[in-house]
């Protein structure tokens, strides 16, 4: 029984040092929104393609010298992007990987896929670099 105690708090002190080493939010600012679509095949009906068009957000959030290009695909057609959100706009934002989340008005996060980094030289003005993908 002292076994199955220890290997329990062994796994509650890893949980919280695992929980501590999240990454917190940093004060970014949003450069552009778009909203678009991708138009996929569905079927062909007498050699004519049945499309549907899936929307779409992308998004640029500006991080210090850095600007981070990302995607979001809604669950359901009619989500949108919060109304607060507007080019220049003050965010909370979290990059972790090839993602990042911008947090809303009401405490929950977005996610965003990175599709593109962009660093700004130092000592330049808004010289962007072309970054990894």
């Amino acid at each position: 029984m002292k076994v199955w105690g220890a290997i329990f708090l062994v796994i509650i002190g890893i949980a919280a040092v695992a929980r501590a080493a999240e990454k917190p939010l940093e004060a970014g600012r949003i450069v552009d929104l778009q909203h678009k679509v991708n138009t996929r095949v569905l079927y062909y009906l007498v050699n004519t393609p049945v499309t549907q068009d899936d929307p779409y957000y992308e998004v640029a959030v500006e991080i210090g010298n850095t600007v981070y290009r990302g995607v979001h695909t809604p669950t359901h057609r009619g989500d949108t992007l919060p109304e607060e959100w507007k080019p220049a706009a003050e965010v909370q934002i979290k990059v972790e990987g090839r993602s990042f989340s911008v947090k809303r008005r009401d405490g929950s996060q977005m996610d965003f896929t990175i599709v593109k980094r962009i660093v700004k030289k130092t000592g330049s003005a808004d010289t962007p670099v072309e970054g990894k993908k």
